[in-house]
């Protein structure tokens, strides 16, 4: 039986005894919704926050108004801050995060298309830009399943 990613991240953080959390702008809710299809996601999954409007990313992630009025919400800087924001706030080991646009493009010159991941764990924070063009429903499945791939990469190189 093939490994879904969601369910090698699952063994991974099992395996170590550390938890995640998540912080989904463009993804609204995807990459939660992967990770809790795994059985027992409880005992290593804390939680999430989907902060679709500027001010959560502001108030609640704690990504600085002048990160995003420098770089834009869809860039590699709100990514990771948004990382760094959430996880400090659910206090886990890991954090991952999408800031894109599913569809249209912004005033910085992404296309439509267009996700900058995050993850943030105890070796940092790094980020990753990835573009697809599979309308709306898909750029969203899609940038669920990239970003969960970079973090499963991630904890595996956390763990050597």
């Amino acid at each position: 039986m093939n490994e879904t990613v969601q369910d090698k991240i699952a063994r991974l953080l099992k395996n170590s005894g550390r938890t995640l959390s998540a912080a989904e702008s463009c993804t609204g809710g995807q990459i939660s919704h992967l990770l809790t299809t795994v059985s027992g996601s409880s005992s290593w999954y804390v939680g999430s926050v989907t902060s679709y409007a500027t001010r959560i990313k502001e108030q609640v992630l704690g990504v600085p108004t002048k990160t995003i009025r420098d770089h834009g919400l869809v860039s590699g800087e709100v990514a990771g801050a948004m990382a760094e924001g959430v996880r400090k706030l659910m206090k886990t080991d890991y954090a991952v995060t999408t800031t894109g646009l599913t569809e249209g493009g912004d005033e910085w010159g992404n296309p439509e298309g267009t996700v900058w991941i995050g993850v943030a764990g105890p070796k940092g924070t790094k980020t990753k830009k990835y573009h697809c063009d599979l309308g709306r429903k898909g750029n969203i499945r899609r940038f669920a399943n990239v970003a969960l791939r970079f973090l499963a990469s991630y904890i595996e190189s956390d763990n050597k």
